[in-house]
């Protein structure tokens, strides 16, 4: 089963923080606010171009998405809505900080073993 030290879940949250009522249709100077959150969380974090991978223990995932609100709020923003999509699993170890990278290359292994395959 896996799980950190404190029994706390590893947790692999994918997120999208979306500030409401700003006076600039860009979010960008919020997003980079909430990236500069996540670095000082000391968690495994990937911006992507709808929202941000984040792993680690569910509490300071949990926290560090709090905190970035909470970051967002204090540039000005009034209100912040975030889509939030968190998965676990116990069912076999996975060694903290390995989870989407694990994910992704078991895909492109598959991808390259079907394209290096002779046709049929």
């Amino acid at each position: 089963m896996s799980s950190s030290s404190d029994n706390d879940l590893y947790a692999v949250a994918d997120f999208c923080l979306i500030p409401i009522g700003t006076a600039n249709p860009s979010v960008a100077e919020e997003v980079a606010e909430c990236q500069r959150v996540l670095e000082k969380s000391g968690l495994k974090f990937t911006l992507h171009g709808y929202g941000t991978n984040l792993e680690g223990p569910w509490s300071q995932v949990s926290k560090a998405i709090h905190d970035c609100h909470a970051a967002v709020h204090a540039k000005g923003a009034l209100r912040i809505a975030t889509d939030i999509r968190i998965g676990t699993r116990v069912d076999r170890d996975t060694p903290f900080g390995e989870g989407n990278d694990h994910k992704v290359r078991r895909v492109q292994d598959i991808l390259a073993k079907s394209s290096t395959s002779p046709e049929s």
